[in-house]
């Protein structure tokens, strides 16, 4: 049985926003695929570290230290034995202690955010690359355009010749070690 209404073709604008929907939807999946990934630990170690980034958390810890050091000055002034006097050996202890678990817990999501940032790079080679390859084959189509037309004078273009063929990633990165290689070594010292 045959259907009423012919198959109805997508404007440029329904097709290019399908194409908006797909990346924004490629994005958002890949970014839910990594949230997946992260370990109950891990999950917890980056809950201290946005705790620890907020600048209350500066405050807390002033007022910790104060209420510290208040609490065994008074008990002196009361005649009673300081659980930590001075020059607080504890309170040293606990702050480096709190100082190490901070530094941690930083460096762990640190860690996490560089392993994405090189997937995001890596990702962004591989879309480069083939741009670049979309490009050398747009150019090639229509230097053959070109030739093919009858009223359009042949001409030769080295330009257009040489970027009708698609870069080989291995000799670009050849390149650039070579070039890497051969830029003069700066002295940190000389601060140039």
């Amino acid at each position: 049985m045959k259907s009423r209404h012919p198959a109805r073709l997508n404007t440029p604008l329904e097709t290019e926003r399908d194409q908006i929907n797909q990346n924004i939807g490629a994005v958002h999946d890949f970014y839910t695929r990594e949230e997946q990934k992260i370990s109950r630990s891990q999950r917890i170690l980056e809950r201290v570290s946005r705790l620890v980034g907020q600048p209350a958390f500066i405050g807390i810890i002033l007022l910790f230290v104060a209420l510290w050091v208040l609490a065994n000055a008074g008990l002196r002034q009361f005649g009673m034995a300081a659980f930590d006097p001075a020059p607080f050996f504890w309170l040293q202890g606990i702050i480096g202690l709190g100082a190490l678990l901070t530094a941690t817990a930083v460096l762990t999501k640190q860690n996490r955010l560089a392993r994405l940032a090189e997937q995001r790079a890596h990702l962004d080679l591989k879309v480069t690359l083939l741009t670049e390859q979309k490009a050398a084959k747009l150019i090639d189509l229509m230097e053959e355009l070109r030739r093919d037309l009858p009223n359009v004078k042949n001409r030769e273009d080295p330009e257009a010749a040489a970027l009708q063929h698609s870069m080989n990633p291995g000799r670009v990165l050849a390149a650039l070690d070579e070039g890497a290689e051969s830029e003069p070594k700066k002295d940190p010292a000389d601060g140039k």
